[in-house]
């Protein structure tokens, strides 16, 4: 057996796993990496492990060793450092592009590809329509069953967006600030929660005493207080602490 794929929960476990298949040192192989480690969505959905490919190096013959060996003794010290300077230069090229390659990587094409791969993970196959505007910009989210993506009063589609701003702020030199959006969920939520702080802010009114909501997203409280900030009759506040901050509506 020459070559060998394995996998673990990284890339070394993975090598481990493969090293005592073949029965040798990391000396005598050489490792392709084929397969980053992932932790998938929350830590758990879509989780993928380290796969790698092992190929094991034949042993040089007694006779291309002492040749090999003649060789380089045989070879002038100024040869073997201008070798050297060489082997160093291609390395220091290699490296310089590399990070110049890791530079240029789009934010917005990263946050694309975590979606994507995250929906995948659930079971779902996406597509992502970007649209920039001065502030932000707003990831649409098209696809079937989108349900499971969107959550709970959108609690999942809101876990996703945090994550997807971290992904894109890795890739990028200033800050950005990214929305998602699903099956126009955030319009269709924004309508419910003006509708409930104009109902609720008549129950005030009625009965002269607070309304304390039920805990939310900081963006949700938002768009409570701007719907009531020029109502006559109340006015608003949030009290507690996240994530079980909440907007009281109270009679001036």
């Amino acid at each position: 057996m020459t070559k060998v794929v394995t996998s673990g929960k990284t890339v070394e476990d993975a090598v481990r796993q493969g090293l005592s298949q073949l029965g040798v040192s990391r000396e005598r192989v050489t490792v392709n990496v084929l397969e980053q480690p992932s932790k998938g969505f929350l830590g758990w959905l879509g989780v993928k492990k380290a796969k790698v490919e092992l190929t094991l190096l034949s042993e040089p013959s007694p006779e291309t060793t002492h040749t090999a060996e003649t060789h380089v003794s045989a070879q002038a010290p100024s040869d073997v450092g201008q070798a050297v300077s060489q082997a160093g230069s291609v390395a220091q090229e290699a490296q310089r592009k590399m990070e110049a390659s890791r530079g240029h990587i789009d934010p917005y094409e990263e946050a694309v590809r975590f979606i994507r791969e995250t929906a995948a993970g659930m079971g779902l196959d996406v597509e992502v329509d970007v649209r920039h505007r001065k502030d932000e910009s707003t990831l649409d989210i098209s696809g079937p069953s989108l349900g499971m993506l969107i959550g709970r009063r959108g609690q999942t589609l809101d876990a996703l967006q945090y994550l997807t701003n971290i992904v894109a702020n890795r890739h990028s030199d200033k800050f950005i600030r990214i929305v998602l959006d699903a099956e126009q969920f955030r319009a269709r939520r924004r309508k419910t929660l003006e509708d409930l702080a104009e109902r609720l802010a008549n129950q005030a009114v009625r009965y002269g005493k607070e309304v304390v909501l039920e805990p939310m997203p900081s963006q949700e409280r938002k768009l409570i207080h701007a719907k009531l900030q020029q109502h006559a009759l109340v006015r608003t506040y949030s009290k507690g602490d996240e994530p079980n901050r909440r907007v009281v509506i109270a009679k001036k």
